[in-house]
């Protein structure tokens, strides 16, 4: 962390609260989204900071749709830096699928056209992930179908589509990618696509993440052709003042050891654990944040954060983990001849270093090992990795298993799913930067 950046962390907040004011009011008029497949929230969270008003979002699961609820809905302290969600009053706060929002509310997303200006989303990534089993059949992968539905009932200005890389790659030489499906989808639909990819741990967030975007326009819309819509500059041309806005060093990414070297656990106190139904957990007694990516996570929540439970290993997992902080290298997967000697039947671990961002944070709680400790992280260090704020409330089962994977969402699982907040507050930021000289912007 570079001196002169560390030493101004007190006016790290002052500095945000300004851009978002001058972002504001250099604009004659709100701009507004609705979050497709939005999960616990993420994309929508960096939305809203950014200065977007949010319609509303669709989330067909009841556990990631409560935690969004929770945070971007429910009545929030005023010193948040984060609007709420201006919920129509035709539609009832409750979880929906898109394809049931399609059918049931056609008449009023007919009526939309004209006045949503983006819509964003990730349709469900798991069947496209190069980390997964990565199954052509996977009916998820056609969700994205109900989305080009909803873009052609209301004509937004504006589409952004979120998923992994692996969208982009072909399943057999027979068949196009689906990025390229959806590309020729919205060009049906009188749109302008371009594509780009964008690593987490460039804009902030302690973690390598690599994510495809698909963003377009409408060819009679806000700009006259997608060459004046270059986004992925703008990004890159915001990048160095978002992240000194932020109080980080833009030359440093910030590590694993940056993200939560304030929630270890040997030699600190702990405590029962109280968000969970099942007894005998426990978490840590939290004392105060020491880096500066710690000061912005933290701020506006002190000690009282949630999703702090501690996982319960047994004796020999524990060893397990010694020997592989003492033998295994830091930071990569652990090798098939490291699994075999360990005994380990999981196709991927990786023990974290903890001068470098953390892999990809996945769905599962056991897919990686704590940096220095002999233990997996806990949610709320997943979601520290992910750049979700300390005083965002993750609800809901901590885990799942057997039949249930297939109903219930989890908190690993929400957090695993979710777009950085970090990474989608910039590209809000881009996207605002680009609408102000827009000749939609009246």
């Amino acid at each position: 962390m570079s001196l002169c950046v560390k030493n101004n962390i007190p006016n790290i907040y002052q500095m945000i609260e300004i851009g978002i004011q001058v972002v504001c009011t250099t604009m004659t008029r709100s701009w507004n989204f609705v979050d497709l497949f939005a999960g616990c929230g993420g994309l929508s969270l960096g939305l809203l900071r950014s200065g977007w008003n949010g319609l509303f979002a669709i989330e067909k699961n009841s556990d990631a749709f409560n935690t969004l609820k929770t945070n971007l809905i429910d009545p929030q302290p005023k010193n948040r830096l984060s609007s709420q969600f201006n919920w129509p009053d035709w539609l009832p706060i409750n979880p929906y699928s898109i394809e049931e929002l399609n059918k049931t509310y056609s008449d009023k997303l007919l009526s939309m056209r004209g006045e949503l200006d983006l819509v964003v989303g990730g349709p469900p990534c798991q069947g496209f992930s190069l980390a997964g089993k990565r199954r052509s059949d996977d009916h998820r992968n056609h969700l994205f179908e109900e989305y080009l539905k909803f873009v052609e009932l209301t004509q937004p200005k504006i589409i952004l589509m979120e998923n992994v890389r692996g969208i982009a790659l072909r399943f057999n030489s027979d068949k196009p990618p689906y990025s390229e499906l959806i590309k020729q989808g919205l060009e049906e639909l009188e749109y302008q696509v371009a594509s780009m990819v964008l690593d987490a741990s460039d804009y902030g967030v302690p973690q390598r993440r690599k994510r495809y975007f698909i963003y377009g326009i409408r060819k009679d819309g806000l700009f006259s052709s997608i060459d004046e819509f270059p986004l992925n500059k703008v990004i890159q041309k915001h990048r160095f003042n978002f992240l000194v806005s932020k109080g980080l060093d833009p030359y440093v990414k910030v590590s694993a050891e940056d993200a939560c070297s304030d929630l270890l656990t040997e030699g600190f106190e702990t405590k029962d654990n109280v968000d969970t139904k099942t007894k005998g957990y426990k978490e840590l007694v939290y004392n105060k944040p020491i880096t500066p990516y710690q000061v912005l996570m933290n701020r506006h929540c002190g000690p009282n954060m949630d999703s702090m439970r501690l996982a319960k290993h047994r004796s020999k997992t524990i060893e397990r983990f010694e020997q592989i902080h003492k033998f295994c290298d830091k930071g990569v997967c652990l090798s098939k001849e490291d699994r075999e000697k360990f005994n380990m039947k999981k196709a991927s671990f990786t023990p974290l270093a903890a001068n470098m961002p953390a892999p990809t944070i996945t769905t599962l709680p056991d897919d990686q090992l704590h940096y220095c400790e002999s233990r997996i992280h806990t949610v709320r260090e997943n979601a520290r990795f992910q750049s979700f704020p300390d005083w965002f409330k993750f609800t809901g089962p901590y885990t799942t298993g057997g039949h249930r994977r297939k109903s219930e969402c989890p908190r690993y699982t929400q957090v695993g799913n979710a777009v950085p907040p970090l990474l989608s507050e910039i590209i809000g930021y881009a996207l605002l930067s680009l609408c102000s000289r827009s000749k939609g912007e009246t």
